[in-house]
């Protein structure tokens, strides 16, 4: 069955809230662009296969998704194992516990305002640009694109314990950034 929108149609319908989802998972507005960009050829290309089992925009998202994942595969490529330096170490005494400074806290935030939500949301892209780039690339796909950890290991060419280590990694960097930035600010 044909999608009922043509092509102008999905572009002035859908064209935002697809950059804006590929902007918070690629941080680059170039990258963000020729993916969304890449999404509409190729959802017009498959126009004839589209059988209506999902919503156009649905159908549209899941193309998107895909074409990011195809862009992380492809820088992954061009790479070996990755690895990274030792970051954690500020985290951690000798004992491998958590310096006194460094310790988590609890935030004491209700998250009941739409305020305080936007402001949340502007400081974690603002940390999650500060991230490695192999760091924000597994931390994207992960709670972002919802992936598991093997196909994350699979798409980035990355061993599962490396896989560990960055996402714990991320997670502290970002704990550290939003309390720097947000919490204790």
């Amino acid at each position: 069955m044909k999608p009922s929108l043509q092509a102008d149609e999905w572009v002035n319908k859908y064209g935002n809230m697809l950059y804006n989802y590929t902007l918070n998972r690629v941080t680059d507005k170039g990258i963000a662009e020729d993916l969304v960009q890449e999404t509409f050829l190729s959802a017009w290309r498959a126009r004839d296969s589209y059988t209506a089992d999902a919503s156009e925009k649905t159908w549209l998202f899941a193309i998107c998704k895909n074409k990011i994942i195809d862009h992380y595969r492809k820088k992954s490529t061009n790479k070996e194992q990755y690895a990274e330096a030792d970051t954690t170490s500020s985290f951690f005494d000798e004992a491998e516990h958590w310096t006194r400074e460094d310790q988590p806290n609890e935030w004491g935030v209700s998250y009941t305002t739409t305020i305080e939500t936007k402001e949340f949301y502007t400081i974690l892209e603002y940390c999650k640009k500060k991230l490695q780039e192999m760091q924000r690339n597994v931390f994207v796909m992960k709670y972002m694109e919802d992936l598991e950890a093997e196909e994350i290991c699979k798409v980035l060419n990355i061993s599962s314990s490396n896989y560990w280590v960055i996402i714990h990694r991320a997670k502290l960097q970002l704990r550290k950034c939003i309390e720097q930035n947000w919490i204790n600010s």
